[in-house]
């Protein structure tokens, strides 16, 4: 794929041959709506081998496509004043602390008090960029660093960046069990075949590719820290790796098997270890090429403090256990 100000341009795929064009640009440009896919076919915006595309025109792979993003009201929500932990912006970029609870899209049940509202409060121009700039995402219950674009060029180009794996996202886990060494999980990831919450390791052609690498940061009695990097970007994909080679994350409502205390936990562990409701997984680090100038922004963020609550009373838990 290659971008100017405003224009994409990229190759139908063989594989998509015999489908409606509106089909393969929704591959092609997984950021934009199908509904604007097609609003640009109908207003002369998207161009096949340089001609004009018509509705439901059908392709044969192998066609270039020339796609003027024309800014719009993308995102028809609500501002809303909530609060924004900003660590870089500029014209084009802003890279924020996404605390844990915060919801990043609105959907069904919730139609505002999310990411996207408070991003368009900050700055209304957001509402020209489709999902007002949001070019990833993380799991409402999960903290740490996200970019967001502020232009059309830099949509384009972190869009791009991320399908090339080129953006470089660490993450930080608290898991159940003692890890020895660190390793990958390599297995594809799809939706769980019966409850369409959840995700799981799907093989064969409804499963996506899905890597994820590991190291050991610090190792408790029953327990592991441990820092994640991606190499794809698969919905819950650490939470769903992770619980597949049996070490799920501490507080993991959904692919967890529940609350389990290391035999003799000291109290004040017992009480954390209940209370956290909420999977221990935080986005530490972002780093990446600016997508106008080509300057490395890399922007790292602490941990929440729940999270770091929880690590000092597993240290103090094992050290407690060393003494007895």
């Amino acid at each position: 794929m290659t971008q100017t100000e405003g224009t994409l341009q990229a190759g139908i795929p063989a594989e998509s041959a015999g489908r409606r064009l509106d089909q393969a640009l929704a591959e092609l440009f997984p950021d934009y709506s199908r509904s604007r896919l097609s609003a640009w076919i109908k207003s002369g915006d998207v161009l096949v081998d340089g001609a004009v595309a018509i509705p439901r025109q059908i392709v044969r792979g192998g066609e270039i496509i020339t796609l003027r993003a024309q800014p719009t009201q993308e995102v028809p929500l609500a501002p809303e004043s909530i609060a924004l932990d900003i660590r870089f912006e500029d014209a084009d970029l802003l890279v924020i602390n996404k605390p844990a609870g915060l919801t990043v899209h609105p959907g069904a049940g919730q139609p505002g008090g999310t990411l996207q509202n408070a991003l368009l409060h900050h700055d209304p121009k957001l509402a020209e960029i489709p999902r007002a700039g949001i070019v990833h995402r993380l799991d409402k219950d999960t903290s740490g660093v996200m970019v967001v674009a502020r232009s059309l060029r830099a949509h384009a180009a972190l869009v791009q960046a991320l399908q090339a794996r080129d953006v470089h996202r660490q993450y930080l886990a608290i898991v159940y069990g003692t890890m020895i060494a660190g390793g990958s999980v390599d297995a594809p990831i799809g939706r769980h075949p019966r409850d369409r919450l959840r995700q799981a390791i799907v093989e064969g052609a409804s499963g996506k590719p899905a890597v994820t690498h590991y190291r050991v940061r610090e190792r408790f009695r029953a327990h592991t820290l441990i820092e994640c990097r991606l190499e794809s970007g698969r919905t819950h994909q650490i939470r769903v790796h992770l619980a597949h080679v049996r070490h799920a994350l501490v507080g993991d409502q959904l692919y967890g098997q529940g609350l389990k205390l290391p035999k003799g936990a000291t109290p004040a562990l017992a009480e954390i270890m209940r209370a956290f409701k909420r999977q221990a997984l935080h986005a530490e680090k972002l780093e990446f090429a600016h997508p106008v100038n080509g300057n490395l922004v890399s922007v790292e963020v602490e941990m929440a403090a729940d999270m770091r609550t929880l690590l000092a009373a597993l240290r103090a838990d094992s050290i407690e256990a060393a003494r007895l």
